[in-house]
C-alpha cells in the first residue's frame, strides 16, 4: 500500500521560532485531561450502554439540566427545559441555523469586523451577507435599523443578524448596555432574528458578563449559540442553543436529529458529569485566573513596546485584543516583517466581509501563550513596527 503524507492530529500548526498569536485556542496545559477522563468513566458507570446509544434529540436530560443550572449562574435568567437543544458547538449550530431558519437568497446582516470563520459557514449557504458598521460600543444598532429599512424597501428578505456581543471576536469589545436593549427591541418590532454567538460568556475577568441578548429579548427574537469549547475543551464538540420553544422545536424535529439522535450524546453526558461533580466551576475559575494574567501581560507589553500613536482594546473577557496601527501603516504588510522577527498575528482585513476594511488593524490572541511569551511576542511586534 502506498504511504501517503502523515495525517495531522489537531488543527493547530506549530511553527518553530514563531510565537503565534493568531490562534484563538485554549492553552493545552490548562485543559483538564484528568478531569475529563474521570467524567467519561463516571458517565459510563452511571448510564452504561445508554451512554453509547442514539441520544434523545434535544440532548440528554442531565446535559440540559447542567446547561440550565449553569446559565442561572452566569446569565440574567435560566432557560426552561424546552428552550435548550444540544449542539456540536457553535460552528455546527450556526450551520443548522442557516439550513433551517434561512431560505436561499435571504440577507444576513453581519457586524464588521466579525468572526471570520462564521462568515465561511454562512457562505456555505446560498445567502447574501451584508456588513453592518461596528465601533467602540459594538454593533451600531441604528445602522442595523437603517440597513433593514433600505433592504426591505428594495424587496429583500432580511431574516437574521449575526453578532458576537459579549467579548467580541476579534475586538474583545462587549456591546454597550443601551445597545443591547435597542437591538432586542428592534428585533422584536421588525420580526428579525438575532443570532447571538455567546462562546466567551464564562471567560469574564473584571466582574460578571453582561446579560445575554437572549435573556433580554422577547421570545422568538434571539437565538443564543453557547459552547463548552472555551470554558472546558474544544475537542469535546459540545454546545447548545437557547431560544423560544417553537424555534428550538425546529431543530429538534429536523432531519439530522431524527436520523442520528442527539448530537454528541456521549460527550454531552461527559460534560454533564463534569458539571455535576463541581469540577466545571473550578476549571472555569482556573481559566479565568490564567487568562486574566495573560490579558494583563499583553496589555502591559503593548503599552511598553508599541508606538504611542497605536491604540488597542482592553477586553474584560474572552481571548483577544484588537490593535489599530498608526496612520499610514498596513497590517498585511507588517505581518511579513513581524514573522521575520518571530511573531505572528491575524491582519484585521480577514475579519471584514470584503477583506478591504481593517487595513490598519490586527488581532492578537492571548489565550494559548504564556505571559512571558506574550511579552516577548509584543516586543518583537514593536521592533517590526519601528
Amino acid at each position: 500500500m502506498t504511504q501517503g503524507p502523515a495525517l495531522a492530529l489537531t488543527q493547530y500548526v506549530e511553527r518553530p521560532g514563531i510565537i503565534d498569536l493568531g490562534w484563538g485556542h485554549p492553552d493545552p496545559s490548562l485543559v483538564p485531561v484528568d478531569g475529563v477522563r474521570a467524567a467519561a468513566v463516571g458517565a459510563l458507570e452511571r448510564y452504561g450502554p445508554d451512554a453509547l446509544a442514539y441520544g434523545h434529540a434535544a440532548g440528554p436530560a442531565p446535559f440540559i439540566d447542567a446547561v440550565r443550572e449553569r446559565l442561572g449562574v452566569v446569565d440574567a435568567r435560566s432557560p426552561a427545559s424546552g428552550e435548550v437543544v444540544a449542539t456540536a458547538g457553535t460552528s455546527h449550530a450556526l450551520d443548522q441555523v442557516a439550513t433551517l431558519l434561512a431560505a436561499p437568497g435571504d440577507v444576513v446582516l453581519v457586524e464588521s469586523p466579525t468572526y471570520h470563520l462564521a462568515v465561511r459557514i454562512l457562505r456555505d449557504h446560498p445567502l447574501e451577507l451584508v456588513a453592518v458598521p461596528f465601533d467602540g460600543g459594538g454593533l451600531r444598532v441604528e445602522a442595523v435599523a437603517d440597513m433593514l429599512a433600505r433592504l426591505r424597501g428594495a424587496g429583500r428578505r432580511v431574516r437574521l443578524v449575526y453578532t458576537v456581543p459579549t467579548f467580541h471576536n476579534p475586538t474583545g469589545i462587549s456591546l454597550a448596555p443601551e445597545r443591547r436593549r435597542a437591538l432586542v427591541d428592534l428585533a422584536a418590532a421588525e420580526n428579525l432574528l438575532v443570532v447571538e454567538d455567546d462562546a466567551y460568556r464564562e471567560l469574564a475577568y473584571d466582574g460578571p458578563s453582561p446579560p445575554s441578548l437572549w435573556s433580554l429579548g422577547e421570545p422568538g427574537s434571539v437565538l443564543r449559540l453557547g459552547s463548552f469549547a472555551k470554558s472546558l475543551a474544544p475537542g469535546l464538540r459540545v454546545g447548545y442553543m437557547t431560544g423560544d420553544a417553537p424555534t428550538i422545536d425546529r431543530f429538534v424535529g429536523g432531519g439530522v436529529l431524527d436520523s442520528g439522535g442527539g448530537i454528541s450524546h456521549f460527550a454531552s453526558l461527559v460534560v454533564a458529569e463534569f458539571v455535576a461533580s463541581g469540577a466545571y466551576a473550578t476549571q472555569v475559575e482556573r481559566y479565568r485566573k490564567a487568562y486574566r494574567e495573560r490579558r494583563d501581560a499583553i496589555l502591559e507589553a503593548l503599552a511598553e513596546h508599541v508606538p504611542d500613536d497605536a491604540t488597542w482594546t482592553s477586553p474584560a473577557g474572552g481571548y483577544f485584543t484588537w490593535v489599530t496601527l498608526p496612520a499610514g501603516r498596513d497590517a498585511r504588510a507588517l505581518l511579513a516583517e513581524a514573522e521575520a522577527r518571530g511573531m505572528s498575528f491575524v491582519p484585521g482585513s480577514v475579519f471584514h466581509l470584503d477583506r478591504e476594511g481593517g487595513g490598519r488593524a490586527l488581532r492578537l490572541s492571548f489565550s494559548r501563550s504564556s505571559p512571558a511569551d506574550l511579552r516577548e511576542a509584543v516586543r518583537r511586534l514593536g521592533h517590526a513596527l519601528r
